[in-house]
């Protein structure tokens, strides 16, 4: 009989589930930006940023969803364009390497992904600076199976499973690599005090073919996001930072809205706490600590579904590490996704 675990692959292979038909998500959907939008590529109040983010979903002795990614952004050709005033167009470029696991580590997938972005300076007065971003990205991916963690039936010796031994299953090739094309556009509004950004984009417009079967309808599906962010310097000392993101992929899709709260220890350094609602699978608690150019955010998904009864019990948690390049760092930024 063939074990669960080659049970459970196949069964992902064949029904819609994140293993295949789904691109990863984060709880920390703001420190990942050029993976919900490639219009937020160099989109921060410093000239370069890069960043590393780590996801453990359902975290155990088997760790079976584990999730991670490098990216860096930084903004090109500043000064550079005649007869335009300065800081009137910003053009961007960036880079995201994604790794995920699924199933225990017996599916595997990589991404290579490059974008670039251009800005423009719609309205400024004494008040607010208007801008409107457009981006857009190119993703070279790979997904394959590592049969080391699997056993088959024609694997049964009697005595156990030898992995060594054909597996008997030729047909499922592992998936030959994909080109994937995505865009977005956001508008942003910026004072002294305040920060607005709004946006939508959308992954695999060409609906790049995604399957270890050998049928050409399997394609994956358009990746729809919108999102928004907002930030308040409320006093000296304290400034209220939101967020909230919709996204939807075939029959699947969350809305995550929330928000933090931070807190000035000295000129630049802020401590922040806020909680995110994740559709109505999770809360999500959330602390941050920004020194500088380095920020550091950790948070914990609440289980609310039926899965919280489950054994063992689910742990999903995230880190992420974000650094900037700041040509004259003065003070604190205003945005701490930025």
């Amino acid at each position: 009989m063939i074990c669960l675990r080659t049970m459970t692959i196949a069964l992902s292979l064949v029904l819609p589930a994140r293993a295949v038909a789904q691109d990863p998500a984060f709880s920390q959907f703001f420190s990942s930006p050029l993976n919900i939008n490639p219009a937020l590529t160099a989109n921060i109040n410093s000239d370069w940023r890069a960043i590393a983010h780590f996801r453990d979903q359902w975290a155990g002795p088997v760790h079976p969803y584990v999730s991670g990614t490098l990216s860096f952004d930084s903004k090109i050709l500043q000064h550079k364009v005649a007869h335009m005033p300065e800081q009137a167009t910003i053009w961007g470029v960036g880079v995201l390497l994604m790794y995920d696991r699924t199933m225990g580590g017996a599916v595997r997938s990589t991404y290579g992904t490059l974008t670039g972005s251009y800005s423009l300076r719609v309205v400024e007065n004494d008040e607010f600076t208007h801008r409107v971003n457009i981006g857009f990205g190119g993703t070279y991916g790979r997904r394959f199976i590592d049969y080391t963690r699997l056993d088959f039936e024609e694997q049964f010796t009697g005595f156990g499973f030898n992995t060594s031994l054909p597996t008997g299953e030729a047909s499922l090739d592992n998936m030959k690599p994909y080109l994937s094309l995505s865009a977005g556009i956001t508008y942003s509004i910026k004072s002294e005090e305040t920060n607005f950004d709004i946006g939508t984009s959308a992954y695999h417009l060409n609906g790049p073919r995604q399957t270890f079967l050998k049928d050409d309808r399997q394609v994956l599906p358009i990746r729809h996001v919108a999102h928004a962010n907002f930030e308040k310097v409320l006093n000296n000392r304290l400034l209220l930072s939101t967020a909230a993101i919709y996204q939807f992929q075939r029959n699947a899709n969350y809305v995550s809205i929330g928000g933090a709260l931070g807190y000035y220890i000295g000129e630049t350094s802020l401590i922040n706490a806020g909680l995110w609602y994740w559709s109505k699978n999770a809360i999500v608690p959330y602390v941050g600590y920004a020194l500088n150019s380095m920020q550091i955010g950790v948070s914990y998904d609440v289980t609310l579904s039926k899965l919280k009864t489950a054994s063992p019990r689910p742990n999903t948690w995230e880190v992420s590490l974000i650094y900037r390049g700041i040509r004259e760092p003065s003070k604190l930024l205003y945005c701490p996704w930025k």
